[in-house]
């Protein structure tokens, strides 16, 4: 399968917003038109869906959602789409999406992470058209740390020019910013310090393949699926594969972990990246001691702590691009071309 790249984004170009999973709740609007407004800053022109409704878990009926993720992703005046969040049970929206037609049409970038995985990763294994595993809509007010970049740097970086991101040194060590109080809020509170982290052994680690993955409580249910099939993946070329806990505990992460291995989605791993996380710890497994259960058999290095996960800040990963992963004592880094 041939890897195709969504043309970069230029001035006036439309970006379509949604909600395949969530919607935005009242309280949270004022937040919503902050960051529209960002990108309209950056010379773009925001076209609001009508699948956004915050009352429950879900945006509007399955159905809906897919069908306006579809109509915007088929749609050659939207160059993008990106959700306000991700959510709960997107995973409901996969007998619904028309692949096929969304593979015939001009790709268009998708953008997101958290429950937006259960749909950039399928949309990459089955249409082979590049997605952005990065900040929400809601995240793109905050400014970017230094050493990183942000999903809309991605979408309009000319195609074929590498770009590379290295850890900042810090991280968010609580929870969530209350954008119900101040929805302006741009600064990140990064109160942790420390960088990537290698589980599996010493050793300096440098390592290329395409990149592909996702979090791991909302696509491990696909495993097994043809939703994430990367057996034909990138022709025969070895991956670096990604994952990132958000929520569940050391016992069911490994489970997850365990379950995505046994159906062959690390088969072709060249190395495993995984997001730091707040995730909880189980009585007798940590979470790092969780990752090397599951994937410590693979033989392959597994770096911690990387920036793409549900932990401040975040490190936009293009699934389908070419990467190449550095980390020694010196210096860790990750370069990414979308070639």
């Amino acid at each position: 399968m041939t890897i195709r790249y969504p043309r970069p984004l230029r001035p006036g170009d439309r970006i379509g917003v949604t909600s395949p999973s969530s919607g935005v709740a009242g309280p949270l609007r004022p937040r919503l038109d902050v960051a529209i407004k960002e990108i309209e800053a950056r010379g773009h022109e925001v076209v609001v869906g009508r699948c956004m409704d915050g009352t429950t878990h879900v945006s509007a009926p399955a159905a809906e959602r897919a069908a306006e993720l579809t109509d915007m992703l088929t749609d050659p005046a939207i160059r993008a789409v990106v959700p306000p969040w991700g959510g709960e049970t997107a995973i409901d929206l996969m007998p619904h999406l028309d692949f096929e037609a969304i593979g015939r049409a001009e790709p268009t970038w998708v953008v997101g992470y958290s429950d937006m995985s259960t749909v950039l990763t399928p949309l990459t294994l089955l249409t082979g058209v590049a997605t952005v595993h990065g900040d929400n809509l809601m995240d793109t007010p905050y400014r970017v740390p230094e050493g990183l970049v942000s999903w809309l740097d991605v979408v309009t970086a000319p195609q074929g020019e590498p770009f590379a991101q290295i850890p900042p040194g810090r991280y968010r060590t609580g929870g969530w910013d209350d954008w119900t109080r101040d929805p302006e809020i741009r600064d990140l509170t990064l109160d942790g310090e420390g960088g990537w982290t290698r589980l599996d052994g010493d050793g300096d680690v440098d390592v290329e393949g395409r990149l592909i993955g996702g979090c791991v409580e909302t696509v491990a249910p696909l495993a097994g699926s043809r939703y994430l099939d990367t057996s034909r993946f990138a022709g025969d070329e070895p991956l670096l594969v990604y994952v990132e806990a958000c929520e569940d505990n050391a016992f069911t992460i490994c489970r997850h972990l365990h379950g995505l291995r046994l159906a062959g989605f690390f088969d072709r791993a060249a190395a495993v990246l995984v997001g730091r996380t707040n995730a909880p710890d189980s009585p007798t497994l940590t979470q790092r001691e969780a990752v090397l259960d599951a994937l410590g058999p693979l033989g392959v290095p597994i770096v911690a702590d990387v920036e793409c996960g549900h932990v401040a800040p975040h490190l936009p990963l293009v699934n389908g691009a070419r990467g190449r992963v550095v980390h020694t004592a010196a210096r860790s880094e990750i370069v990414q071309t979308l070639d």
